[in-house]
This record gives C-alpha cells, sequence and structure tokens, in this order.
C-alpha cells in the first residue's frame, strides 16, 4: 500500500487544501496521473500519483487542509488491506473518503465520512500594492449567495452556442461549472479552437458572484470606518492573496527599500531583437524573443559579474547564492506569481525564450511544479506590456533586489548635441538597504543599462 502525501509546493507553502479529487475512491490510477487538484499559498496545482493501483482511501477530503508530509490518501491493490481498516475488519466504504483522524487515535468508527464538494466561488482578487494591515472593526455577515444563473454571468462571457451544437469543454472546467451552477455553455472558450477552459469558467463565477451577493444582502449594517454592508461586496481571500498580503507587509516593514532608477536606450536591443527573430523563425521549433527575454539575460549576466548583489539578508551575515535564479513576475486573476528561470546565466537567448513562455503558459493553466516556483535569488516585474512608464516593486523575500521595468516609449533625447526622437525605458531597482548599499545597487543597474544598450554583448 502507497501512501499520497500533501507534496511541498514552494518554499513558502505549510499546508495545502483539496480543492476537489479527480479520481474517487475504487478508480484505476496510473502512474503519472492527475489525482487531485490542491490550492497552495500561491497557486492551484494538480497533484500527480507517484505509483499505479487502485485509489483505496482518501484521508483528506474535498474543502480540507492538510499540513506538507501528511497522508492524504492510500494507492493499492484492489485486494490489499488499507491501514486502519484491517484492525477493523473493514474494507473500503464504497465511496466515502475519512479524515485519517480516527485512525491514528486508534478509536474505532470514528471516521469522518468525506465531504461533499464545496461550492465556495474561486474569485478574482484585486493585484494592488499591499498596504500595511490595520485591525479591522467588526465585520458583518453576508449570508450565502443563491446559486449563479448563466444569465448572471458578464456579458463579455456570453456566446450562446447554437442549438445543438456540440460545446468543446476540458473535464476539469465542466467540473468547476457544476460546481457554480454556471451554464458553461454561454461561456465563450479560450482555449484551444475555442474550448472552454478552467480559467474561463473561474473568469464566470468571478464576475457573477458579487452580483449574486448583493441580490442576497441583508439590510444595511455598518463595517465601521463610516461604511454600511449594503454598500460593499465582501470577497473572501484566496490562499494566494493571504500569502501576498503577509509576505509583501513583512517585505515592506522589515527591509529598508532603497531605490535606483534609470533611462535605458532601447534603440540597438530592438535591432538586435529583430535579427535574433528572424533568424530563429527558420529554427525547427521556432520561437519569438521579447525584449523581457533580452532583459533577463542582462540581469543573469549583470548578476554573473556582481555576485555581492544575489544574496538574502539573514540577521548576523549575508548568504551570498552560488546559483542565479531570477523571478519573472506573471500577473493572475487571483494574484501575482513568480516562477522562477533556474540557472538564467547559463541559458542562451532563445533558451530563455522558450523557458519563460513555458513557465508563463503553466502558471496561466494551473500546471507549474513545486520546482518551478522555489530557489529564486532576484525578480524582475515587467509592466511594460499594460503602458506603464514606471513604478517601483517590492522585494520578493528573502531576496535582496527586484528590478521593475516600463514600457519602450518614443522619446527626445540629446545625441551629438543634436536632438533626435530615441526609444527609451525606464527601470527601477528596488533593493534591501540591509544587504546592499547605494553605490553597489547604483553599479548594479549601470551594468544592466550598459549590457543593454550594447546589447550584442548578450551573445557572447
Amino acid at each position: 500500500m502507497k501512501t499520497v502525501d500533501m507534496p511541498k509546493m514552494g518554499d513558502t507553502m505549510e499546508e495545502g487544501k483539496i480543492l476537489h479529487w479527480i479520481k474517487r475512491e475504487g478508480d484505476e490510477v496510473k502512474k503519472g496521473e492527475s489525482l487531485a487538484e490542491v490550492e497552495t499559498d500561491k497557486v492551484n496545482i494538480e497533484i500527480e500519483a507517484f505509483s499505479s493501483g487502485v485509489l483505496r482511501k482518501i484521508l483528506v477530503a474535498e474543502g480540507e487542509s492538510a499540513p506538507i508530509g501528511t497522508p492524504i490518501a492510500y494507492i493499492g491493490a484492489v485486494d490489499e488491506p488499507v491501514p486502519g481498516e484491517a484492525a477493523t475488519g473493514g474494507g473500503g466504504n464504497g465511496g466515502s473518503g475519512g479524515n485519517g483522524k480516527a485512525t491514528k487515535n486508534g478509536k474505532k468508527g470514528q471516521e469522518k465520512p468525506a465531504a461533499t464538494r464545496p461550492s465556495a466561488p474561486l474569485l478574482a482578487a484585486d493585484p494592488s500594492p499591499v498596504a500595511p494591515a490595520l485591525t479591522p472593526a467588526p465585520v458583518a455577515t453576508i449570508s450565502t449567495p443563491t446559486p449563479v444563473v448563466a444569465s448572471s454571468v458578464a456579458a463579455s462571457q456570453v456566446m450562446p452556442a447554437p442549438s445543438g451544437e456540440r460545446v468543446f469543454i476540458s473535464p476539469l472546467a465542466r467540473r468547476v461549472a457544476e460546481e457554480h451552477h454556471i451554464d458553461y455553455r454561454q461561456i465563450r472558450g479560450t482555449g484551444p479552437n475555442g474550448r472552454i477552459i478552467k480559467m474561463d469558467v473561474e473568469s464566470a463565477v468571478s464576475q457573477a458572484a458579487p452580483a449574486a451577493a448583493l441580490a442576497t444582502a441583508p439590510a444595511p449594517q455598518s463595517l465601521g470606518m463610516g461604511i454600511d454592508a449594503a454598500e460593499v461586496v465582501e470577497i473572501p481571500l484566496t490562499a494566494m492573496r493571504r500569502t501576498i498580503a503577509k509576505r509583501l507587509t513583512q517585505s515592506m516593514q522589515s527591509a529598508p527599500h532603497f531605490y535606483v532608477t534609470s533611462v535605458i536606450d532601447t534603440s540597438k536591443l530592438g535591432e538586435l531583437r529583430a535579427q535574433i527573430n528572424a533568424y530563429a523563425a527558420t529554427d525547427p521549433n521556432p520561437i519569438k524573443v521579447s525584449i523581457n527575454d533580452l532583459i533577463l539575460k542582462a540581469v543573469a549576466s549583470a548578476l554573473l559579474r556582481m555576485p555581492q548583489v544575489n544574496v538574502s539578508f539573514a540577521e548576523d551575515r549575508l548568504l551570498q547564492k552560488k546559483q542565479i535564479h531570477i523571478g519573472v513576475a506573471v500577473a493572475l486573476e487571483q494574484g501575482l506569481i513568480v516562477p522562477v528561470l533556474h540557472n538564467a546565466d547559463k541559458l542562451g537567448i532563445l533558451e530563455i525564450a522558450r523557458e519563460t513562455r513555458r513557465l508563463a503558459d503553466a502558471a496561466r493553466t494551473n500546471k507549474l511544479k513545486p520546482e518551478d516556483l522555489s530557489g529564486g535569488t532576484f525578480t524582475v516585474s515587467n509592466l511594460g506590456g499594460f503602458g506603464v512608464d514606471s513604478f517601483t516593486a517590492v522585494i520578493n523575500p528573502p531576496e535582496s533586489a527586484i528590478l521593475a521595468v516600463g514600457t519602450i516609449t518614443p522619446t527626445p533625447a540629446v545625441v551629438d548635441g543634436q536632438v533626435v526622437v530615441r526609444e527609451q525605458m525606464k527601470v527601477t531597482l528596488s533593493s534591501d538597504h540591509r544587504a546592499l548599499d547605494g553605490a553597489v545597487a547604483a553599479r548594479f543597474l549601470q551594468e544592466v543599462k550598459r549590457l543593454l544598450e550594447e546589447p550584442f554583448g548578450l551573445l557572447l
């Protein structure tokens, strides 16, 4: 009998919540198949089976949480006794999953049956910067929303399927739609060939739930600070949003942030990118290189030349990392996630482009692996695609620096005494002043600027 334990899927993960079991008790399981979807402090991930057999018993029901390393299920042969049941002479219960507490304590007849599927909506959260938390006033309770009907779905999500026409939807998306009483035939799919995927359904749920909550809200009650309950919609925090709030508040309160900004001429960078993409188009596996891919390469090269920036502050010492693992901030509907580009200094530009695409796609489809989220030593956050000119980013602990990248803008500049229009980009380095002096931060940004303004050195 093989034990399935709650895996550790990230440096900060302490426990995971079972959102739903993909396999049920009695189902045949093959090694590598998805067993369950787990909500962590960063992302929802489908965990895989590490052995083949039959899912004999579920120990942690849907909607329940368990610490990392805790047994959550058993996989074995059909006639193999289940631990804890052999002592009582009982076999499998034919479809219900206990929480394992009664067996652990040695008590008979106290195993808790598996809970039915929860109907808690997966709501999109506001990804705005986290401010230091205030002590909240008493919060009025809002009654449970009624089932969300298709007519509540935002118009932007609605594209009714013609009568009798087959609707293409992934099994996972279908389950989520059924749990939240969403008519998936009214949802426009964004997957391949218009296929409805899980993110499409979650988006419909997040847009429909506030209207349902308002429709069932009780009489106005005070939330404190002059706010009435009738004037707001309470959106429960996801595990990811709670972690973002905790870690970024901790970062701002514990790490004295120091900022340096530089304006970079990207004219030559754009020319190099065009040449690389022209070459990459002839590759059997073509890939388009982005400006951000070139920025990641420049940052990796600068960290290799200045390892004193690749550190973490540890109270009475600095921990200088031997590897260069760059976090790449990806904005999702439910919050910000930072998958990691490992050994970035050892990757060529095309390799960086392929890996960053894989990480971004995996993040948006909940396919990231635990190793994709761990080990970061420096982070790059690029909001240029949103038209942001410049911004300051909050350091991602335990790292000591993060580079904030703005959009590229045609700007008048003085070159050789003449005013000309140049493609320019503003970047701001946020650094932990406990670990990095201002001069070190400035020299590092100067090196990044040099590499991006004379980018052919990135090919060497």
